[in-house]
């Protein structure tokens, strides 16, 4: 059963769309899952300047999961990756005590790029929160799949099904991709205390109520829920034990208010290194003033 549809709410991050579903007011977290974006689809032309790349930015408190289903975006962080993600692939950084990133579309720029895709955060135990910063890549072979007729199934991360990734997640949790043909069905099982549905393409019907795409329905505790595919659907299915109020506050988490107060200051003040490949720019604390402009955009 729903107990609530939540509309994924366009924002424009300059040159680029995204859908931003999580958090909600009437919904702030879906177990430890306290951020989910939809990032376009979105067709960029070759050429496109480098203003349109997520530049450097810092985290605390949580663990990025981003998943691609159309296109190619390179990952450059603070601990020295440097990571093309393309569809079906993981990457997961853990930002714990405080790291930096920025999301490039070199891909794109050389040649055009059809982008689609999805990044969720999710939240740390306390006592992980001021873990060491990490990052991890997983290949699509090395994701469990499944499948029968018209389902086709990958677990992103966690564990479900019976299943479990080598995603190094750090409470119980699962992140699904499913595909379905049309009329095909799917039962997702009741094996976590908070899941929900994310509808990228097509329309599906949970428990016999109409999801379009762009939608995420937050599904009841404790009953399994049935999917039916109304065309050819994408669907995201996550979820897992909660872990207690957190706040958010723009790319920062944490269980104590004070925690981000500190890290805002700490990127103010220049104390959190950025990318080595990214040092000439950043992304400034809202409300400050814009950094000097980069002769290379």
């Amino acid at each position: 059963m729903i107990e609530l549809v939540l509309p994924a709410r366009r924002k424009d991050l300059g040159g680029f769309e995204v859908g931003r579903v999580l958090p909600a007011v009437l919904k702030r977290a879906v177990g430890p899952f306290v951020f989910f974006d939809h990032m376009g689809p979105a067709d960029l032309p070759a050429g496109i300047p480098r203003t349109v790349d997520v530049r450097p930015h810092p985290h605390i408190g949580l663990a990025t999961v981003t998943y691609l289903l159309d296109g190619e975006i390179v990952h450059r962080d603070s601990v020295g990756s440097e990571q093309p993600i393309r569809p079906g692939e993981v990457n997961w950084m853990t930002a714990g005590r405080g790291i930096t990133h920025s999301e490039r579309f070199e891909k794109a720029r050389a040649q055009g790029d059809h982008v689609d895709g999805l990044q969720a955060w999710v939240a740390l135990p306390e006592a992980d929160e001021e873990a060491e910063p990490g990052f991890v890549h997983v290949d699509a072979a090395q994701l469990p799949a499944f499948g029968e007729p018209g389902v086709h199934g990958r677990l992103i991360a966690g564990s479900a099904l019976g299943l479990t990734t080598p995603v190094p997640v750090a409470s119980p949790l699962f992140y699904l991709h499913l595909e379905l043909a049309d009329g095909a069905r799917f039962a997702l099982p009741a094996e976590h205390a908070d899941r929900a549905v994310f509808v990228a393409r097509g329309e599906v019907e949970v428990d016999g109520q109409r999801v379009a795409a762009g939608h995420m329905a937050v599904l009841a505790t404790g009953r399994a829920t049935d999917l039916v595919a109304h065309g050819a659907v994408t669907v995201m299915a996550l979820g897992g034990e909660p872990l207690g109020p957190r706040f958010l506050e723009w790319n920062f988490v944490s269980s104590r208010r004070e925690r981000i107060e500190q890290a805002k200051a700490d990127w103010r003040a220049g104390r959190m290194k950025l990318p080595d490949l990214d040092h000439d720019e950043f992304i400034p604390l809202p409300g400050d003033p814009p950094p000097p402009p980069n002769p290379m955009s």
